[in-house]
């Protein structure tokens, strides 16, 4: 073998491996488009996927292996979301929220752009990563106890960013840091949940102009609630 090929060998090994690992997950992403990861066997994501049943031991020890892969994979993507989400959700630090009585009808057409704005962001999470949002919506409280933990433990450090974020603006003055992870834990649950019921409403457009609207009604009543929790 020639010194070029030598050097060349180990970069197509790494090629041809990061093309199976990516094989397997999306074999096992299609599949469980149509069942629970913890019906799903091994030699059936691998058959899918055009590899031997030996390959997979080379990427994942197992399929709840392969689960929790998946949920990092799923959730990175709505980590993205959720962070921008909730950027266009909140006032800017030198945007207070006003004052109370009064000031909140002030405030209601600032607020209902940037709720219209993250709702419209969940949506399109739902039209460019159907399968992901399906996979978290199906294994949330699915049967395989290592995923479950992976997805619960992925949305808890989510609510901690959150509660940062939360922290710095200028109406959370005054709360305790239970009661912003309280709130953070609302917004991450609502978007999560709206995510699944869009999904679940299918193309159908009346479906998915109720899961809108009932998203927005919600986000407003995070909101009022936020506004006057300290009163």
């Amino acid at each position: 073998m020639s010194h070029t090929a030598e050097v060349r060998a180990p970069g197509v090994r790494q090629a041809q491996k990061q093309r199976t690992r990516r094989a397997l997950l999306d074999a096992a992403l299609a599949l469980l488009a149509e069942q629970s990861l913890g019906s799903l066997g091994l030699r059936e994501v691998t058959r899918a996927a055009g590899v031997a049943p030996a390959a997979f031991y080379r990427h994942f020890r197992d399929i709840p292996d392969l689960g929790v892969a998946l949920v990092d994979e799923a959730l990175d993507s709505l980590h993205g979301t959720i962070r921008t989400a909730l950027a266009a959700t909140l006032p800017t630090a030198g945007r207070a929220a006003g004052p109370r009585g009064g000031g909140d009808r002030r405030i209601d057409a600032a607020s209902d752009e940037r709720i219209e704005a993250a709702v419209e962001l969940i949506a399109a999470l739902v039209r460019e990563y159907p399968a992901h949002v399906r996979f978290i919506a199906r294994e949330q409280h699915g049967g395989v106890a290592a995923v479950r933990a992976a997805i619960t433990g992925q949305l808890a450090l989510f609510a901690a960013e959150v509660a940062d974020a939360l922290a710095a603006a200028p109406e959370s003055a005054g709360w305790r840091r239970a009661d912003l992870l309280m709130l953070a834990g609302l917004y991450v649950d609502h978007m999560v949940m709206t995510a699944s019921a869009l999904l679940a409403a299918g193309p159908e457009e009346a479906g998915r102009v109720q899961v809108v609207r009932v998203a927005r009604q919600r986000m407003r009543l995070i909101s009022l609630g936020r506004r006057h929790w300290l009163d």
